[in-house]
């Protein structure tokens, strides 16, 4: 997989994903306020997965409907577990994998039917079409989740941190701090469950193998034990290092398109709006079982005479 999604890839995408998110927020110009995530957070990663994967426009907003409704979460129901399957399998996405099998682009989706490789049994071959739409489901819901939630905690973030805020717009070379930064301390992702393979001694206690464990992300972000003023969001950290993509042999497929989609956000932002704050009347965390964000975040541009 790391073959075919490579920086070379995202790179080669960046001026489209910047005109979408111009066209986005232009409209906006000379508002009193805007909620960005219905403007932009909602819908542009979405955008720039069907980009990648080239599933047509006309189909995008259907399937980030159908990915956010499985990940919502309702006061006193249970979690829709009866729908993991239908979830991980990607099977929403399988009349589009097949017209595109037949009608072949130069796009992820192409590389991915057509990529070859030596599995771990020695045999060079092709993805099967379970494994492609597995595959599908990670990089289209995974991604359309989790960074959508990152641009609204990074408009949040800044707005409440208006001296860094200014730094950025004055140095542009300190975007990237800003987006690790933010990940560290405010995790879009703030947990992730594994079974453990084997038997385990962690602070003298043994995890049995089988058992699931929840490993705590936002916790580790903030361990005293790794950083200086855990609690402080400070873009000028020595080392800004975090767990938000995970670690080994999971470390997320898609995390140089999401710094890449964070990074054109904020430019963009800073472009229109040197100084915006956040509507907290209005602002709404949204319901979600798995990743964490704002439902509704209305930034309040500040004008200056």
């Amino acid at each position: 997989m790391s073959r075919v999604f490579t920086p070379r890839r995202m790179a080669a995408i960046e001026d489209q994903i910047r005109a979408y998110c111009v066209s986005c927020l232009d409209p906006r110009v000379g508002s009193d306020g805007f909620d960005i995530i219905a403007v932009l957070a909602a819908m542009m990663p979405m955008r720039v997965i069907g980009m990648l994967l080239g599933i047509p426009e006309s189909q995008q907003v259907g399937f980030r409907e159908r990915n956010d409704a499985n990940l919502r979460t309702k006061p006193g129901a249970p979690l829709k577990v009866s729908n993991a399957d239908a979830i991980a399998d990607g099977r929403m996405y399988a009349d589009y994998v097949e017209w595109r099998s037949k009608n072949p682009s130069d796009d992820l989706m192409t590389a991915l039917l057509n990529v070859e490789f030596e599995d771990a049994h020695g045999v060079t071959r092709k993805l099967t079409r379970k494994e492609v739409l597995h595959y599908t489901q990670v990089v289209a819901g995974a991604g359309n989740e989790t960074t959508g939630r990152l641009i609204g905690w990074l408009a949040k973030v800044l707005a409440e941190h208006p001296d860094q805020r200014r730094q950025v717009n004055d140095d542009r070379s300190l975007v990237n701090r800003v987006i690790d930064e933010t990940l560290r301390f405010e995790p879009t992702g703030p947990h992730v469950a594994r079974y453990m393979a084997r038997d385990f001694q962690a602070y003298g206690q043994t995890v049995p193998a089988g058992s699931a464990m929840l490993l705590l992300f936002g916790a580790a972000n903030r361990d005293p034990r790794r950083y200086d003023h855990p609690h402080t969001f400070d873009i000028h950290r020595n080392t800004i290092a975090h767990l938000t993509f995970g670690k080994g042999m999971h470390y997320c497929l898609g995390a140089n398109l999401a710094r890449l989609e964070g990074r054109v956000a904020v430019e963009e932002l800073l472009n229109r709006w040197p100084d915006w704050e956040i509507d907290y009347n209005t602002a709404r965390l949204a319901p979600t079982s798995t990743v964490r964000g704002w439902e509704v975040l209305r930034i309040l541009p500040q004008r200056h005479e």
